[in-house]
């Protein structure tokens, strides 16, 4: 299992008039979360693209609300990957409140594309190889 975190406080235009965080920003949360997986595995979604020449689109996100994160909160948002990508990755991500009181959960599902034809393919073997190494680890 590979689980990695990225941190950051609520900004005030990410709210409501009621100072709660609207619905559609988990959804931006959880790509904090993934984009700094791919950080933290040494290839950033940008080095995909240009040098192994893969597009890495989202095929699918689902999101359950539990608990409203506010302003003023600093939230931690996780993506999660149990199983070696191939033709795609899903990644179980969350996001919780300073607190560790879990506000939003859910999975989302990317595909793998080339670049030039944007036509369905495998997942890269330089990601497979790093996911392989984290999740058996």
């Amino acid at each position: 299992m590979a689980i990695f975190k990225a941190t950051f406080p609520v900004r005030y235009y990410e709210t409501d008039q009621m100072a709660v965080v609207h619905h559609s920003n988990y959804i931006r949360y959880f790509e904090i979360a993934r984009d700094e997986m791919m950080v933290q595995l040494g290839l950033p979604i940008e080095k995909c693209e240009s040098e192994l020449g893969v597009l890495v689109p989202i095929v699918s996100v689902e999101c359950h609300f539990r608990h409203p994160a506010r302003m003023g909160d600093i939230l931690t948002a996780t993506a999660e990957v149990n199983k070696v990508p191939m033709a795609k990755m899903l990644i179980k991500q969350a996001v919780y409140n300073q607190d560790g009181v879990l506000c939003a959960e859910g999975f989302v599902t990317l595909g793998f594309l080339d670049k030039k034809t944007f036509t369905p393919v495998r997942c890269p073997e330089p990601v497979v190889e790093l996911f392989e190494k984290h999740i058996n680890a």
